[in-house]
């Protein structure tokens, strides 16, 4: 019952999404270089329905999280947390999040969990749909592909994480625009909430520096240079990452995990965008921004095996893959090729979703049965 649950709620959003005509609006979310953004966006019908679709997905991927309890391996986890905070016992937790409970559990009551629960629900499909709605040029196929990579699902676990990587996502629009500030004070912001984030500062605004510029010969040297300093100097990077993380170090995290999946998925749509190359990423700004976020990701899962939890850092700039693939896609000039690629691109994530599925039983992420406490 609980994985019919969410494959209905796959096929209602991306249903809905097909509603949504959103390229044409995009350019006012994402503004041109040097331009203000978000002005003098056109008040017309088919804006009206894009915007009662995105409020409608976003109601589903709300109510669906919100409702949930003991869904998620570290469901329990957070509410004896959620307890040790009113405690004014320490926690592992970052400010922000451990304020937003305090709150929250001062209004409803100790140990009233669900309020906490459906709180971050609702903000997390705030930022997750409001990203869709202003970056999304093919929106329906962005949709598809946060729902099908696991994104939404992973999100009724992993609370503060994915918290803040869509609102990760839902920033990158102020790179786009060149709006520094705004960018670096939102992801201050959610490192209120989970300190990772912070990384996402100097890869982001490289990764649009290089989507603008000719990128210099030199800068290649350095890269290289950097990937290999991750396989000789795996142990100064380590000391790093425990002085922010002290107690990963020894952890059951601490191991070295290759993820080949998410290698495969940075490799298929490199090469995706290396086939169509002149016509996607030429003189496209967005679309080069996304694919070399894309390309540190391969880096990083690649040559950062020894990050403890890699994948969350690896996930600030894969996620991208949700703009960057349709982006692509919609450019394909040739409807032969526009249709062989969009239905290879499908297949492969459906595959993966219904690999997600199947391990969603693990006890390692347990986000299968889903439970919710209204009927259960």
């Amino acid at each position: 019952m609980g994985m019919a649950v969410y494959i209905v709620l796959f096929l209602a959003v991306v249903g809905i999404g097909l509603l949504v005509r959103n390229r044409d609006y995009v350019q006012f979310h994402i503004g041109k270089p040097g331009e203000k953004a978000g002005l003098q966006i056109p008040r017309d019908r088919q804006r009206a329905c894009n915007i009662s679709a995105a409020v409608a997905i976003f109601a589903l991927l709300a109510a669906v999280s919100a409702c949930r309890i003991a869904v998620g391996n570290d469901y329990w986890v957070y509410r004896f947390q959620f307890n040790l905070i009113m405690q004014n016992r320490h926690v592992s937790y970052e400010p922000g999040f451990n304020l937003v409970v305090w709150v929250i559990q001062s209004l409803f009551g100790y140990d009233n969990y669900l309020p906490v629960f459906g709180f971050f629900s609702v903000v997390t499909a705030i930022f997750f749909v409001k990203a869709m709605y202003d970056q999304g040029e093919w929106f329906a196929a962005t949709v598809f592909l946060l729902m099908t990579g696991g994104y939404y699902y992973s999100s009724l676990n992993s609370v503060r994480y994915y918290f803040v990587l869509a609102i990760a996502m839902y920033a990158m629009k102020y790179v786009l625009r060149k709006q520094y500030g705004v960018f670096i004070a939102w992801i201050v912001f959610a490192a209120l909430f989970h300190k990772s984030i912070l990384v996402v500062i100097p890869i982001y605004l490289l990764a649009h520096y290089l989507a603008e510029h000719k990128i210099p010969k030199g800068l290649y040297v350095l890269g290289g240079a950097f990937l290999v300093s991750l396989v000789v100097f795996k142990e100064f990077y380590r000391r790093i990452i425990f002085f922010f993380y002290p107690f990963y170090e020894g952890s059951a995290f601490d191991k070295v995990d290759i993820s080949f999946t998410n290698i495969a998925k940075c490799m298929g749509v490199l090469v995706l965008c290396m086939f169509f190359l002149k016509v996607a990423l030429k003189d496209n700004v967005q679309t080069k921004f996304y694919f070399f976020l894309n390309l540190a990701g391969l880096a990083v899962y690649t040559f950062g095996s020894f990050i403890p939890e890699v994948s969350r850092i690896g996930y600030y700039m894969i996620v991208s893959q949700v703009f960057l693939v349709p982006s692509v896609l919609i450019r394909i000039e040739n409807k032969g090729w526009k249709l062989f690629w969009t239905i290879g691109v499908a297949v492969a994530f459906l595959g993966y979703f219904g690999l997600f599925l199947h391990s969603a039983y693990n006890m390692d992420i347990r986000l299968l049965p889903y439970l919710n406490w209204i009927f259960n």
